[in-house]
Order: structure tokens, then C-alpha cells, then sequence
């Protein structure tokens, strides 16, 4: 791995965790926001990577490298967002919120989610199996979301300790078992299944136009995430009126979510 200003090029799965570890790392450091996501991610990183040499997946060889591509979209927009403000458009607006103390943790999470799931994946299984090869990568794909939904599971359960009143949000309906601010990681990640299989059989001029529509589209719902309408900004504001201001242990106590057990078993993928 080649890492400088936070340049970080990962060529397997372990170095996509170490990647992701010193973001962490950093961001408790610095108290950056940036390692609430990388936090999750990471977790997701590791639980991935275990079911690889469990043998889970029908190519493990291809899942690391698929992981890697993926892993390297999360980076390179990292690095471009740090090194002068640029990067892809969702990434540019879930980062532009880091510093903005009237956002509270689990938006900084799905803003996150949004822009790895609905650009980042679709362009890493692209890559992964180009062409006719996409359709075999469907059954690995789809079990990811098994392992999405232990980690997102156990990682509600510490939003939930550093965000006392985050209960509003089911009360006002803008958080269900399946919807956390209208924003389904399931209904997303079939999505991003579909415009996999479209960018696998285009041409490098057709893949580019996809990739930026879907950019734009990911942008749209960042914004929408970043500030919702109705009710639910004003319950946001409350919850993070009693929401924990320790970013630097905000960053520790998510990154060990995977450490404590659940509350109740992840039977469907969020």
C-alpha cells in the first residue's frame, strides 16, 4: 500500500483494513468525523474478509479483488476530498458535512453508505467481472448483504448508546427495520446490482455517462439525507442536542461495535 497525504492504493483486502484502520486512527486523533463512516466500514472490511477464508463465497480469490476495487473508490475519493475539495459529487457532499456540528452521527453513517452503494459499487463489480462475467458475481453480491446487515445491526446499537433521544426518528416514522431517513442499504444495493450489470457491457464513453449519472443521482440523495424535510429535522435537532460531543470516543466506541453482541439476530439485510 502506498500511502502519503492520505493517498492509500490497497492491491488486496488486507490493506484495504489497514487502510481503513489508520483513517480511524487519524480521525480519533484529529477528531475528525470522517472515522464514524471509516469505523463502519472497516468492521464491514473485516467481516467480508473472515467469510472469505471461511470459504463462503463461490470465488474468494474474486471477492478480494472485487473488496480491493471497492476499497480503493472509498481512498481516492478520501485523498481527493482532503488533498483540494474535489473528488465524485456524493463524496464531495458527505464530506463537506464533517465539520458541520448540526449533523448527527448516524447521517454522517448513511451518507457514507449512500456514496459507497450507489456509485462506488456498482463501478467496483464493473471491474471486478466485465461483460458476460458479471452474471456469476450475482450470488457472491448478494450475500454481502447478510454480512452488511450484522455489522449495521451492532453499529445501530452504539449510535443508539451515543444518541440518547435517535428513538424520535422511529417515533416520527423516518426510521423502521428497513428505512433510516428513506434510505434503504437493501433497495440501494439491488440497484447498484443492476447498474453493475449495465456498466459490465459498456463501452468506456457509455460507462463514463452511467458513472456520472449515477454521481449526480447519489449527490441528490446526500442532500435530502443532509437535511430532510417535515419533522424530521427538527427531531434531528434535538437528537443532537443530547447527542455525545466526544468525536475522538464517539470514533473508539463505534469502531468496537462488532465487539459487543447484538440485540437481536440480523435476520434481513438492512
Amino acid at each position: 500500500m502506498r500511502r502519503g497525504e492520505w493517498v492509500a492504493v490497497a492491491e488486496n483486502i488486507d490493506e484495504v483494513v489497514d487502510g481503513l484502520a489508520g483513517i480511524v486512527r487519524d480521525a480519533r486523533r484529529d477528531g475528525d468525523r470522517a472515522g464514524y463512516f471509516a469505523a463502519l466500514y472497516r468492521q464491514v472490511t473485516v467481516e467480508v474478509r473472515g467469510a472469505i477464508h471461511e470459504g463462503r463465497f463461490d470465488d474468494g480469490a474474486r471477492m478480494d479483488r472485487f473488496d480491493t476495487f471497492f476499497g480503493n473508490r472509498y481512498f481516492e475519493a478520501y485523498d481527493a476530498w482532503r488533498r483540494d475539495r474535489g473528488g465524485p459529487r456524493c463524496w464531495r457532499e458527505t464530506f463537506g458535512l464533517l465539520d458541520d456540528d448540526r449533523t448527527v452521527i448516524v447521517q454522517h453513517l448513511i451518507l457514507g453508505v449512500n456514496a459507497h452503494i450507489n456509485l462506488d459499487l456498482a463501478v467496483a463489480a464493473a471491474r471486478t467481472s466485465p461483460g458476460e462475467d458479471i452474471r456469476s458475481l450475482r450470488r457472491d453480491f448478494l450475500l454481502i448483504n447478510d454480512i452488511l446487515a450484522s455489522v449495521v445491526l451492532a453499529v445501530e446499537d452504539s449510535v443508539g448508546a451515543l444518541s440518547p433521544l435517535l428513538s424520535l426518528l422511529d417515533t416520527i416514522g423516518a426510521r423502521t427495520d428497513e428505512q433510516i431517513l428513506d434510505f434503504s442499504v437493501r433497495r440501494s444495493r439491488e440497484e447498484a446490482w443492476h447498474n453493475a450489470v449495465l456498466l459490465a457491457g459498456q463501452n468506456e464513453e457509455q460507462r463514463a455517462a452511467t458513472i456520472d449519472r449515477l454521481d449526480v443521482r447519489a449527490a441528490v440523495l446526500a442532500r435530502l439525507i443532509a437535511r430532510p424535510g417535515g419533522l424530521v429535522q427538527p427531531a434531528l435537532q434535538l437528537i443532537r442536542s443530547t447527542e455525545s460531543d466526544d468525536v475522538p470516543a464517539n470514533i473508539a466506541h463505534l469502531d468496537r461495535a462488532m465487539e459487543r453482541p447484538a440485540t437481536a439476530p440480523a435476520e434481513t439485510a438492512r
